[in-house]
């Protein structure tokens, strides 16, 4: 069965309808900006150098890279946001997004405002999902430890439960409502240990539907052969497999660290790679819809092509619960709207957080998207194009 040919990606009009010139050209001059490696650098240094001397520069940030990429300060102006894509079909992923915390408080109070962000999803259905980090409620160092197998301590032990008690809380309130919860992936070094947590809480709010979803990045080329064990692992134990599938956040990390301590390099060879792998999983996962679930976070138009021709091959409704499309706020508008304007299912990610806090989350975006010249290439040309469809009409 073919591809509907009223649905694209090059459709300008529908992507970009809710924003006006101003809006537009401001997105403009922002994706420019990022995408010269330079400018990324020296303002990701000016930037914390301004706001650890506490120079009042919240207000240019809060005006710029924030209101592209972040829904807010609070939840409170993250679900105004969430109000107004949902006007286009769309949903929002309410995700808390603060970053660096390292202790016990901390993560205790991350755990209160990420119960909150599920209390929200399950109140309003333009929030179709909430999500949460391990690392935000739990040591970084010692999630490396358990991945390394080292022995813990008996303090160390009870910190470890208390990860997974924070885990299982926050999975339990899902369940207990009825909206699904993302666990994040993270790097390699800490991933085994988030791998564990998620099994094991898949494993106990799975049986009926599904409501905790993993998440595999794909630029490792270990994770296509995880994804089909854990899918038996779920057959055979009479559970759901949920998934969000990912190319991935961390590659040059990734690759540094590898080199630094000597051992295998977990990152594909090459990208080419790891479209193969990612459409894979896809492929794999619709042609295994009746045991899984997917969440497909893209900004790759052709993939995102392909999940339609395999869903309308495979007979599935438009607006299957099983199978979501999800890009994150401020980028691939083109893909977003135009998926939700054709009736599929579609969510944003949608970060929030105090403008301090979130400095590390904007600063890896940044970075990604300079390191992705494509991506902020093309997001440049469907500006300019809408743009000069504007000044034609």
């Amino acid at each position: 069965m073919a591809i509907e040919t009223k649905l694209s990606f090059e459709n300008t009009e529908i992507a970009f309808k809710r924003q006006s010139n101003k809006e537009l050209k401001r997105a403009y001059w922002l994706f420019k900006m990022i995408s010269n490696p330079t400018l990324v650098t020296i303002g990701k240094h000016l930037t914390n150098f301004a706001l650890a001397i506490h120079l009042p520069i919240k207000g240019l940030i809060r005006k710029t890279i924030f209101k592209q990429f972040v829904g807010g300060e609070t939840i409170e102006e993250a679900s105004h946001r969430t109000d107004a894509i949902k006007k286009y079909g769309i949903g929002a992923i309410l995700d808390y997004s603060v970053e660096g915390k390292d202790d016990e408080k901390s993560f205790d109070a991350a755990m209160e405002e990420l119960l909150e962000t599920v209390e929200v999803s399950a109140k309003y259905d333009s929030v179709p999902f909430c999500v949460f980090k391990p690392s935000g409620i739990g040591s970084n160092s010692l999630l490396e430890k358990v991945n390394e197998k080292s022995i813990l301590s008996a303090s160390e032990k009870e910190e470890l439960n208390r990860i997974y008690n924070r885990s299982d809380r926050l999975c339990q309130s899902a369940h207990h409502i009825d909206t699904p919860i993302l666990i994040d992936a993270e790097e390699s070094w800490i991933q085994d240990a988030i791998d564990d947590i998620a099994e094991e809480m898949m494993k106990r709010y799975n049986k009926e539907k599904p409501i905790v979803y993993h998440t595999l990045q794909m630029y490792r080329h270990d994770r296509l052969a995880y994804l089909k064990r854990i899918h038996k692992d779920a057959v055979d134990g009479g559970y759901i497999l949920a998934l969000k599938i990912v190319r991935g956040a961390y590659m040059e990390k990734e690759r540094a660290r590898a080199e630094e301590n000597g051992y295998a390099d977990p990152i594909q060879k090459d990208k080419p790679s790891t479209d193969k792998d990612y459409d894979l999983a896809i492929k794999y996962c619709i042609d295994h819809i009746e045991s899984i679930a997917v969440l497909v976070g893209t900004h790759n138009e052709e993939s995102n092509m392909k999940l339609v021709q395999w869903m309308n091959e495979k007979g599935l409704d438009k607006n299957d619960s099983r199978v979501y499309f999800a890009q994150l706020l401020g980028m691939s508008d083109c893909i977003s709207f135009n998926l939700a304007k054709a009736e599929y299912n579609v969510a944003k990610y949608v970060p929030y957080g105090p403008i301090r806090e979130l400095m590390p989350y904007l600063i890896r975006r940044a970075q990604e998207n300079t390191s992705a010249a494509e991506q902020t290439g093309r997001e440049l040309s469907l500006i300019i194009k809408e743009l000069d469809r504007r000044k034609l009409n």
